[in-house]
C-alpha cells in the first residue's frame, strides 16, 4: 500500500504525476485557499506534505495529525516551520535550497538596478503622459558601477550576487555576515568583511539577504535607516519582517534614504500602505525565484525530499536530522 501524501497548493502537473508513482497523491491543482481547519483535515491519515511556505506547522497542528512524518517546503525559507515542535514530534522538515540561488540573485540586480535608476518611476512618467520635453535632471537616478554595494547576510545569494556586483559591474562590495566567510570564499566573491554599522554608513546601495528568524526581527529598522546616506537604496529580497517597513517608508518619504526595492514584506502578500504612496520604492510580489525553470526545480526537490524520505529514509536537504532514524519515527 502506498504512503500517503498532500501537495498543499497547485504545482507542476508534471511533478503531481511523479509523486503519484510513489505515493497516494492528493493535490489541490485548484488551489484553493485552505483555512487551517480544512488544512489540518486534509492531512489526517498523511505521512507526508508539500509545502509552499504559507502553510504554519506547529505544535497544534502536529498533534492533530498524528501519522504526519515529514513537511517539504519548496521553497529555501522555512518560517513557515516551527522546526523545534517539529523535532519534538519527530517529524522532518525539508527545504529547497541552492536551486534558487543564482535566479534570486538575478532579481536582487534587477531591483537594485531599477531602484537606482528610478524605472518604476519612469514608466509611470511616461504611460500618464507626462513625457513632454528633455530636461538635464529628469528622473535622474544614482550610479551603480563604481560604487560600493554593501551586502547583509552572506550566503549563497549573498555572495551570488557580490560575484554580479564586483565582476560585472565594478563595484566595491563590502559585506556584514553573522560569522565570517572563510578567506577562498570572501576572494572569490571580491568581498571585504566589515562591521554592521561600518556597512550601513559606508554603502552606496545596501542589498538585504538574511535568513530570517526571532533574532533577525527589524534588523533593520529607525536606527539602522539613520546611518546610511542620504544618497542611498535599500533592496530587501531576503524576508518579510527583517526590515521594519514601516520605518522604511517613512526614511524614503523624507528622503533620509534615497529609494528602496522590495520583494517581500511584513504579513505578505499585505503591503504596508505607506509604501504603497511613495514614488522612489519599487515593489515586487515576492518573484524573487519566479522563472519557470527555477521553480520546477525547487518543486521537483521538495518531492525528492518525500520519495528520499518515505521511501528511501534517505532525504537531500533535511533542515533537522536528527529525527532520521532506521525505525522512521512515526508510522
Amino acid at each position: 500500500m502506498k504512503p500517503k501524501i498532500l501537495i498543499a497548493r497547485a504545482v507542476f502537473p508534471e511533478v503531481v504525476g511523479r509523486l503519484a508513482r510513489y505515493f497516494d497523491v492528493e493535490d489541490n491543482q485548484s488551489d484553493e485557499a485552505w483555512t487551517r481547519e480544512q488544512l489540518i483535515g486534509k492531512l489526517q491519515g498523511k505521512q507526508g506534505v508539500m509545502t509552499m511556505g504559507a502553510e504554519r506547522i506547529d505544535a497544534g497542528l502536529l498533534a492533530a495529525c498524528p501519522e504526519l512524518r515529514i513537511c517539504a517546503n519548496m521553497f529555501v525559507g522555512y518560517n513557515n516551520f516551527d522546526l523545534e515542535a517539529m523535532t519534538a514530534a519527530g517529524v522532518l522538515g525539508t527545504n529547497a535550497p541552492d536551486v534558487l540561488t543564482e535566479t534570486t540573485a538575478d532579481l536582487g540586480f534587477a531591483l537594485l538596478l531599477a531602484t537606482a535608476r528610478r524605472l518604476a518611476e519612469a514608466e509611470r512618467f511616461l504611460r500618464s503622459g507626462q513625457w513632454t520635453r528633455w530636461t538635464y535632471d529628469l528622473l535622474a537616478g544614482f550610479d551603480v558601477h563604481g560604487t560600493t554595494l554593501g551586502i547583509l547576510g552572506m550566503g549563497r545569494i549573498g555572495r551570488a550576487i557580490a560575484r554580479r556586483a564586483a565582476h560585472g559591474f565594478g563595484m566595491r562590495v563590502i559585506y556584514h555576515n553573522r560569522s565570517r566567510l572563510a578567506p577562498e570564499l570572501e576572494q572569490e566573491s571580491g568581498a571585504q568583511y566589515v562591521g554592521k554599522e561600518e556597512l550601513l554608513r559606508e554603502a552606496d546601495h545596501l542589498m538585504v539577504v538574511l535568513p530570517y528568524s526571532p533574532d533577525a526581527h527589524h534588523a533593520i529598522g529607525v536606527a539602522e535607516l539613520s546611518l546610511m546616506k542620504p544618497s542611498a537604496t535599500l533592496v530587501n529580497i531576503a524576508r518579510g519582517g527583517i526590515v521594519d517597513d514601516a520605518a522604511l517608508a517613512v526614511a524614503v518619504r523624507e528622503k533620509r534614504i534615497a529609494a528602496a526595492g522590495l520583494d517581500v514584506y511584513e504579513g505578505e502578500p499585505q503591503i504596508h500602505p505607506d509604501l504603497l504612496t511613495v514614488p522612489n520604492v519599487v515593489l515586487t510580489p515576492h518573484i524573487g525565484s519566479a522563472t519557470m525553470a527555477t521553480r520546477l526545480s525547487m518543486a521537483n526537490l521538495a518531492a525528492d525530499n518525500l520519495i528520499g524520505y518515505l521511501i528511501e529514509n534517505r532525504p537531500l536537504t533535511p533542515l533537522n536530522p536528527e529525527v532520521i532514524k532506521p525505525a522512521a519515527g512515526r508510522v
